[in-house]
């Protein structure tokens, strides 16, 4: 068990994030790329968003946990995040969007999590898959509520469907003195981010907007302390590829890199029109 505190860093049009996966103390945990988190109740910390930028050769994961986003993509394409919504965006061959705020005050808080592609679908079509907050299973009982986000867990199977690396990815909150006990599918490589309140993980203290890395299949031991905690529990199967990264494109090879940075200069990065997924 590694344990790794995030770092700020200033994205988009200089909207402030916290990173963990994806720093210099930890760049990948295959089959994932980065992790960060945002949270502010200031809308000069937020409002500029992020304008529009290009991916290739991957995903990215966006769960809204308070506040309102509005995407938009160079082929039309449009969606709305709202209070505990989430989106699938398979950048694969090639999207150019923006993420923008639909508010002026009040919290905007969430998560951005880049997950890797097989080379066999890095240059596939893209597509999306959005769901609102009521799409969501959950559980909610002995002081814990789990709400399933991607994957399984015992009987609940979450709305996003992924072929490519089985990631089971929940949102747990747990009140004070609670024991929760959680196994990683096997295989998985997985992590725990801690976003509120404290907690004993594997003996450890863990305090908030800590990064906790599992690299085995063991069985996750977490007990609150006196305030309760909230965390995001994400495990996914590794691809076992190379991993060649330059900026927003995630690619195998150094040549398939320099051919996104020359389509994207082109303007031939976005090939196809990505399909949309959003059966609420």
């Amino acid at each position: 068990m590694r344990i790794i505190q995030t770092r700020p860093v200033k994205e988009g049009a200089g909207v402030i994030v916290h990173r963990s996966l994806g720093s210099h103390e930890l760049q990948h945990l295959d089959p994932f790329l980065m992790l960060d988190y945002f949270a502010t109740e200031n809308p000069d910390d937020y409002i500029a968003g992020f304008p529009d930028h290009p991916h290739r050769g991957f995903i990215t994961f966006t769960y809204m946990l308070n506040g309102r986003m509005s995407h938009r993509d160079s082929m039309g394409n449009r969606g709305d995040l709202h209070d505990g919504g989430i989106q699938w965006m398979k950048a694969a061959s090639g999207v150019i969007h923006s993420e923008m705020p639909q508010q002026t005050e009040g919290l905007m808080r969430g998560f951005q999590l880049w997950i890797n592609l097989p080379a066999t679908e890095k240059m596939s079509d893209p597509s999306y898959q959005e769901f609102s907050a009521q799409s969501i299973p959950f559980v909610n009982k002995k002081g814990i509520e789990l709400r399933l986000l991607i994957g399984r867990y015992g009987n609940l199977i979450g709305p996003v469907i992924d072929p490519h690396t089985d990631v089971q990815y929940f949102d747990l909150r747990m009140q004070p003195g609670i024991v929760f006990e959680h196994q990683l599918n096997s295989g998985h490589l997985g992590f725990i981010y801690l976003f509120e309140g404290n907690a004993e993980i594997e003996g450890a203290s863990i305090s908030e907007h800590s990064l906790i890395v599992r690299e085995t299949p063991e069985q996750i031991k977490i007990k609150t302390g006196g305030q309760g905690a909230r965390m995001i529990v994400v495990s996914g199967q590794p691809i076992n590829e190379p991993i060649v990264q330059q900026g927003p494109f995630v690619m195998n090879t150094r040549e398939e890199i320099h051919q996104a940075m020359r389509d994207y200069k082109n303007d031939t990065l976005v090939q196809k029109k990505a399909a949309m997924n959003s059966p609420e």
